[in-house]
């Protein structure tokens, strides 16, 4: 006996009475699923965006779904042995980033997403976006860069252990012994190139592969979950002396703008916001002494950014702004000078702070709740001044669920942030996550920077599909790319997982998390907080720079999916049935 459907039916099926996928009743039970599964998605943050697809970028959105399972069933498997594969690991689509890097990044999808318009980059810190062989090579390049050490680094664990830092000097006597050897006495300073052509163990090119390894985190780091937060976020720190004193020197700092500032451009971003902890002290050219505030890292950035939007690559660059961010760990004195110093630079550079953030391992800093008194002083002190810094805190970067670390997140948005850095516990809150869809309060979610330090074994035990079934607003963002050994500034590695990880988002949902990020940034001139939520809600219906912008995008994206079915045009006549075979 054959069923409608054209399958064959047996005869014990129809000896047992069971029932056929074409009877009436099973129908209705698929229909009353498929209507429940529907009735779920109309509450997702991307709905709203899902809907409004041109027929263009919807064919457009279907390609690349159809391209994914292709790479699906040929690429992330097994069977594709190729000189990508890598013994004793088994590959699958959203597997731990490490192991997925090489592969992802000659596939078609890696491909599309670089193409694609990103918007805005809400969350990174300038420290660790400049990735550390350039470094090296611009303080090899420069004269006067020295190194120092807190002990000599003649054995693999002293070199592995021992604060290292490079700064200018204009002294040409140097007196002291070989880095690398017992008799070297601590911070003696010693020039860079010296150091790097007598490294022991391969001259300038171990010399460049030593200073790249103590300054990001290797993929074995990554991948040993097993050793927990604490020990990932130990080398994390320590990563950042390095970088920061490389870069702290004029001429490297103005050089990797540039170079920052192009591949933020060639990786489809048109604006992005810059943290920064300012510890390390910024030196002039040529001075012997670094500088005693921010203001001339400041002027250079500005010089730069000014400089960088008047060639032709960078003419349609909206800016950059900074969030000035404060350590956790200080203590009440060491908090309120920074607050000050804060305050200080935003007067004379007004465009480029946009707001205020505290930063460093939550779980061993200071809880926004202790900081409560210094947060609120510093709020009285800007209106005292005349100007208007936002909150935007990271919070809820952590394990846990309802101790002081997790509750941060219920601080952040008390004390009115406009966005939540990371906020990766906040699935836990059911009440909190309708407060902010209520304050319309963005989530920097930075998937990539959540497994390599931890958080999480791999894009598909991320808690972010969560949020967005429940209609929390959220934009993608890269963290500490130069750290976290993503190789190049941009956002497409996240934007990658996140489509290969998450079978419910498609190019669609990526769609909608680049829209936001342009919603969302913190954009000159200043609002006050009616001003900001207004825009934030009006979106590109409103006036003004961010509805501009927003339809810039929008313009972007439309421009892109035309170019997805034009190149990819083999895949737009593809059924459903076919990518399954």
């Amino acid at each position: 006996m054959t069923s409608e459907l054209g399958s064959e039916v047996s005869d014990w099926e129809i000896e047992e009475g069971l029932p056929q996928t074409t009877d009436q009743f099973i129908q209705q039970y698929y229909q009353g699923r498929e209507a429940l599964i529907e009735q779920e998605k109309a509450q997702r943050s991307d709905n709203s965006f899902r809907q409004s697809l041109t027929p263009l970028a919807a064919a457009a959105c279907a390609i690349v779904s159809r391209i994914r399972s292709e790479e699906h069933r040929t690429i992330w498997t097994n069977n594709h042995l190729d000189d990508m594969a890598t013994p004793g690991v088994n590959h699958y689509p959203g597997m731990m980033f490490p192991l997925a890097k090489r592969r992802m990044e000659r596939s078609k999808t890696y491909q599309i997403v670089r193409r694609m318009p990103k918007g805005a980059l809400l969350h990174a810190h300038l420290d660790a976006m400049i990735d550390a062989d350039f470094l090296v090579d611009r303080v090899l390049a420069t004269e006067g860069m020295v190194i120092q050490a807190s002990q000599p680094l003649r054995t693999a664990e002293a070199r592995k252990q021992a604060s290292v830092s490079f700064q200018y000097s204009k002294s040409s006597d140097f007196t002291a012994s070989s880095i690398w050897a017992d008799n070297y006495q601590p911070q003696q300073l010693v020039p860079a190139k010296v150091a790097a052509d007598s490294f022991p163990h391969g001259g300038r090119e171990g010399f460049t592969a030593w200073v790249v390894e103590r300054s990001t985190i290797t993929a074995d780091e990554s991948l040993n979950h097993h050793h927990g937060l604490d020990a990932v976020w130990e080398k994390f720190r320590s990563c950042f002396k390095i970088l920061g004193s490389m870069l702290r020197y004029e001429p490297i700092f103005r050089a990797s703008l540039q170079r920052l500032f192009h591949q933020l451009r060639a990786d489809g971003l048109r604006w992005a916001e810059f943290r920064m902890a300012f510890v390390a002290k910024y030196w002039k050219e040529g001075h012997d002494q670094p500088e005693e505030g921010q203001e001339a890292l400041f002027q250079a950035f500005d010089e730069e950014l000014n400089k960088f939007q008047a060639t032709e690559e960078g003419r349609d660059w909206w800016g950059c702004r900074f969030i000035w961010t404060t350590l956790r760990i200080y203590g009440k004195k060491e908090m309120v000078n920074h607050m000050k110093q804060c305050i200080t630079v935003k007067k004379a550079f007004p465009h480029l702070i946009a707001g205020y953030d505290v930063v460093g391992q939550e779980d061993m800093g200071r809880t926004l709740a202790d900081l409560t008194p210094e947060l609120f002083w510093f709020k009285k002190r800007c209106m005292e001044k005349g100007v208007d810094i936002p909150f935007f805190f990271h919070a809820g970067e952590c394990l846990g669920d309802g101790d002081g670390t997790d509750q941060n997140l219920f601080d952040a948005v008390l004390l009115g942030t406009r966005r939540i850095g990371h906020g990766f516990s906040l699935f836990k809150h059911p009440l909190l996550i309708e407060l902010v869809k209520q304050k319309r309060v963005l989530i920097e979610a930075c998937p990539i920077s959540n497994e390599v330090l931890r958080l999480t074994t791999s894009i598909k035990s991320h808690p972010l599909p969560a949020l967005l079934a429940r209609g929390v607003p959220i934009a993608l963002c890269n963290d500490d790319p130069a750290v976290l050994g993503v190789g190049q500034n941009g956002l497409t590695h996240d934007f990658w997982q996140a489509l290969q990880g998450w079978e419910n988002l498609g190019l669609e949902g990526l769609g909608s998390l680049a829209e936001n990020s342009v919603r969302y940034a913190a954009y000159g001139p200043d609002q006050n907080s009616k001003e900001w939520n207004k825009d934030i809600r009006d979106g590109k219906y409103g006036e003004g720079v961010r509805a501009n912008r927003m339809r810039d995008w929008t313009a972007e994206w439309n421009k892109f999916c035309q170019w997805i079915v034009m190149e990819f045009a083999e895949y737009a006549d593809r059924s459903d049935d076919e990518d399954e075979t």
